[in-house]
């Protein structure tokens, strides 16, 4: 890998691939910072549809600015989010189809080793038990060249969520589940932090989040 960040310490390189973006980007806010490429990627065409209109300035795109200005706040000059917006928009170059479920979760798309796999929040919506969230982590590693790594967010305790008068389904995971599944996948896990913060209960019931780092073996 070769580190396009200053922290030695850091994930950073070549290629960041996005698992399960949804409509959003603040994710990939950091990232840009130190991967000269990003791939996104979802399920569904909607929310692909939706970050394409941000990345092309299309009227009627989401305006994500506030949460630019506070990332680059937290990054210690909020003046700078409006070449924060651009560097961002140079670095996501492709926007893909992705089924977790599948062996080959981008399905036809070639796409070189990645030095990284981000996907927050993701999973335990499209896994509807263990066994098929585990199968996806390994789907998810195969994404990652040797030593690459997998960042991933899930929510624990999770019972479902609520959009609307609609319900959505969520996979009931805890800690341990999650991190035997990286390990199970040839990882091995630098971090995996519990965090009691959860989602108000009129939308979604929860235990709190997980928050992992995993290397993948460097002779995988």
């Amino acid at each position: 890998m070769s580190p396009a960040t200053a922290d030695p310490g850091g994930v950073g390189g070549d290629i960041l691939i996005d698992i399960g973006t949804g409509p959003t980007i603040y994710q990939l806010l950091s990232a840009c910072e130190v991967f000269r490429e990003i791939i996104v990627s979802d399920y569904t065409d909607q929310n692909l549809r939706e970050v394409e209109k941000w990345l092309k300035e299309e009227p009627g795109a989401y305006d994500w600015s506030p949460a630019v200005q506070y990332v680059c706040e937290l990054e210690g000059d909020r003046s700078r989010w409006q070449e924060k917006e651009a560097r961002l928009r140079r670095t996501v170059t492709r926007l893909l189809k992705c089924d977790v479920t599948e062996p080959h979760p981008l399905g036809p798309a070639q796409v070189l080793p990645a030095d990284c796999v981000l996907t927050l929040l993701a999973l335990e919506c499209a896994c509807h038990d263990v066994d098929t969230y585990r199968a996806a982590i390994r789907n998810l590693v195969s994404l990652l060249k040797p030593g690459g790594y997998l960042v991933t967010a899930v929510t624990l305790g999770f019972q479902g969520y609520i959009v609307g008068n609609k319900n959505f389904f969520g996979l009931h995971l805890e800690k341990e589940t999650v991190e035997k599944a990286l390990q199970d996948a040839g990882c091995q896990v630098l971090r995996c932090q519990h965090s009691p913060i959860s989602y108000t209960e009129t939308f979604c019931i929860s235990k709190g989040m997980c928050f992992a780092v995993a290397r993948k073996s460097p002779s995988a």
